[in-house]
């Protein structure tokens, strides 16, 4: 997903983000900057286990912090689309794919509420790209990263609810 796509969420999925970006800017990153000042101080970086698992964690926080705020920054936050029988980001698909019959919801996985026990595929994903667009009735194939082609038919769409 490029950074100028606007991503939808609802305003429980954002203030959720909102959140944690303060606790990730503020305390996580302050622990993390302790851990690293107390593994300096032990002497020899190179031997420091501490010290090197710290600078992990340190760029595991800035990556996740750097995640939410461009994430933040082009979503779009307001009730869901009201589904009108075509694929958006948003809605909630059963759809029949390779001969299974799957219910996901389509958008980022930021916007399932937690313990929703839905799977969410990327608009930006092969099996989001082949569907968006697409109403009931209709059929698309997509690639799988390993190369394969894989049908996929429409069966409902729905308005996601959380």
């Amino acid at each position: 997903m490029n950074g100028t796509t606007a991503t939808w969420l609802s305003q429980e999925a954002y203030d959720r983000l909102q959140a944690e970006l303060e606790h990730l800017q503020g305390p996580v990153r302050a622990e993390i900057a302790k851990r690293i000042e107390e593994a300096r101080d032990e002497g020899d970086l190179k031997e420091n286990g501490g010290y090197h698992a710290a600078k992990d964690d340190q760029a595991q926080v800035e990556a996740r912090i750097a995640q939410v705020v461009q994430l933040l920054r082009t979503a779009k936050v307001g009730e869901a689309p009201e589904a009108d029988g075509v694929v958006e980001p948003g809605t909630v698909v059963t759809a029949t794919i390779a001969g299974d019959e799957a219910t996901f919801l389509v958008g980022n996985r930021e916007i399932a509420e937690a313990g929703d026990d839905l799977d969410v595929y990327s608009e930006a994903s092969p099996l989001g790209r082949a569907i968006i667009g697409k109403r009931i009735g209709e059929s698309a194939t997509y690639e799988t990263p390993t190369g394969a082609t894989i049908q996929v038919e429409i069966k409902n769409v729905e308005t996601y609810r959380g």
